[in-house]
């Protein structure tokens, strides 16, 4: 997920956050509210061709790595491990992209919290640079290359992980087996066991069915045709028709891909269940690993060993090939510069890519024919004094959903923090898909809305399950994000994108590297995507 992460920027002390950009006090509740809307200006420079400004200076590299998201800076941790210190990476509009996180001064001290994704399941076996770099910043202890490594405890999320608030109670876990009817349950029973069978199932070419990263996913035809239809529409034929199942279905999809099981293929609908397989020698299968801040706790140790001398902090501005090597035109602090690179790393999202790559169909990808969709979202965060009431058989979970919200719950940012008492302050990070209209619409409201109506949709679920009084008497600062280009969206026919399927072969001095190639946002597909392009920069 943004799916379910500077260069941390920090939001200043809860007095003085009215002063920020975008910060602006909701009179009517006292709370000072920030509208982060990151990339949101450079990307409408170039959807608008802005005229492009005259360099000031130039400099020589030789690779060049375009955005500092997941992908370009494994590429960029690639290439320092191997030695390789002739290369430069541009940071992007947003430092980390979907891993970047926040920070909160509260009055009991320092709070940090996601501005996008905030965990990451336990990486599968084939998954090797994520296993390796996680090794190398602690998270594994013991054998990261084993089916079995041992992960440290903090990482590790604590109990209770998740619970669901269905028919007015909480319920431990998100699929509430044993809250509904028999027939419910056997349906449950049955999905779970059908899961279970194609996470271990091989298609005709040796290669499992389901796997992460995607590419190494088996290309059987007659596993590979679940791409040509809906989610929806397979679990209709294969008799999944329980309205519990299908409500949890519906949050797993919007969740995981920003999209409801309409919209996505059923390919992917399975693949997030039957793909990662990562065990723990000291945790359950299927358990999950977790920072205060999410994934920027990650994107932070790779963007720890890269050099500062190897980082510019701008964002391309034109990307092209000429006779000595790629020629880039970024900003920078200084003003304009022009890169001249021996090779060039492109790891920025395709709909940027497409503009900022000006022959970008000379390496097979049409943008009109072949961009994926795009899912917006809404991360917000809300500094709150102390903690709102909770059932005392039913304890505040580190995820929580309400079933059949158009939300997706909130995560705790202080869950993981190891004490005997509850800290005075926490951070609570709320989660929207806006998939309840078409992704056009929705970017179109998110770059009119109002602070006050950003607020309304942040707080939708927090002031209806625990009363507007109190939320609004413990809130002393909210921080929303929109992400209008969010994530892409694996519909029908994704896998069989030709377009995709040229960007990920591209082997010139132009090299391609996002999750964006794999037709859906996580860690690991941006990480594999990186570390491959770093290997390749190298050649």
């Amino acid at each position: 997920m943004i799916g379910r992460r500077r260069f941390i920027a920090a939001a200043t002390a809860t007095a003085g956050l009215a002063a920020l950009p975008g910060c602006r006090r909701l009179e009517h509740l006292g709370i000072p509210v920030t509208v982060l809307r990151p990339g949101m200006e450079a990307g409408h420079a170039l959807r608008e061709r802005a005229p492009l400004p005259a360099a000031r200076r130039e400099i020589h590299t030789g690779v060049a790595i375009l955005g500092s998201g997941i992908a370009g800076l494994s590429a960029a941790w690639r290439l320092a491990k191997e030695g390789h210190d002739d290369h430069l990476l541009v940071s992007g509009p947003e430092p980390f992209g979907n891993a970047s996180g926040g920070r909160f001064d509260s009055p009991s001290g320092p709070l940090a919290f996601p501005r996008g994704a905030h965990y990451l399941p336990l990486p599968s076996l084939e998954s090797t640079p994520v296993r390796e770099l996680l090794h190398e910043l602690g998270v594994i202890e013991a054998d990261p290359f084993g089916p079995r490594p041992r992960f440290s405890e903090a990482a590790l999320v604590h109990a209770p992980d998740e619970r669901l608030y269905l028919d007015g109670a909480w319920h431990d876990g998100l699929l509430p087996t044993a809250h509904v009817g028999a027939d419910e349950a056997a349906q449950h029973r049955r999905f779970l066991d059908r899961m279970n069978a194609l996470a271990h199932t091989r298609g005709a070419d040796g290669r499992r069915v389901f796997c992460v990263p995607l590419v190494l996913s088996s290309a059987d035809p007659a596993f590979r045709r679940l791409d040509g239809i809906t989610f929806s529409a397979w679990l209709a034929a294969e008799g999944y028709s329980a309205p519990s199942l299908r409500t949890y279905l519906d949050y797993v999809c919007r969740d995981e891909y920003g999209a409801t099981p309409d919209k996505v293929s059923a390919w992917a609908g399975l693949h997030y269940f039957a793909s990662r397989g990562g065990q723990a020698a000291n945790a359950a299968d299927g358990s999950l690993l977790t920072w205060p801040d999410g994934l920027a706790f990650l994107a932070r140790g790779l963007a720890a060993r890269v050099p500062a001398t190897r980082q510019l902090a701008g964002h391309a501005l034109a990307v092209g090939e000429d006779r000595h090597g790629v020629s880039i035109l970024c900003t920078s602090a200084d003003g304009p510069v022009h890169i001249r690179a021996r090779r060039a790393i492109c790891a920025m999202p395709l709909h940027v890519a497409a503009r900022v790559v000006g022959n970008i169909r000379d390496y097979g990808f049409d943008p009109a024919a072949h961009l994926p969709p795009q899912a917006p979202w809404l991360v917000a965060n809300f500094l709150l004094e102390g903690f709102p009431p909770e059932p005392a058989d039913a304890p505040l979970a580190w995820d929580n959903v309400i079933a059949g919200s158009r939300g997706l719950g909130w995560v705790v940012s202080t869950h993981q923090l190891i004490r005997a008492a509850r800290p005075a302050h926490t951070v609570f990070t709320a989660y929207r898909a806006l998939a309840d209209q078409t992704p056009q619409d929705a970017r179109a409201w998110l770059a009119a809305a109002s602070a006050e109506a950003l607020f309304d949709v942040a707080a939708e679920e927090l002031r209806g399950h625990y009363g507007p009084f109190e939320i609004w008497r413990r809130t002393l600062a909210v921080e929303i994000s929109l992400r209008g280009h969010g994530m892409a969206v694996p519909a029908c026919g994704s896998l069989a994108n030709p377009g995709l399927a040229a960007l990920r072969e591209a082997d010139g001095r132009l090299l391609f590297a996002h999750s964006d190639l794999s037709g859906y946002s996580v860690f690991e597909e941006a990480a594999w995507w990186g570390d491959r392009a770093g290997r390749e920069a190298l050649g």
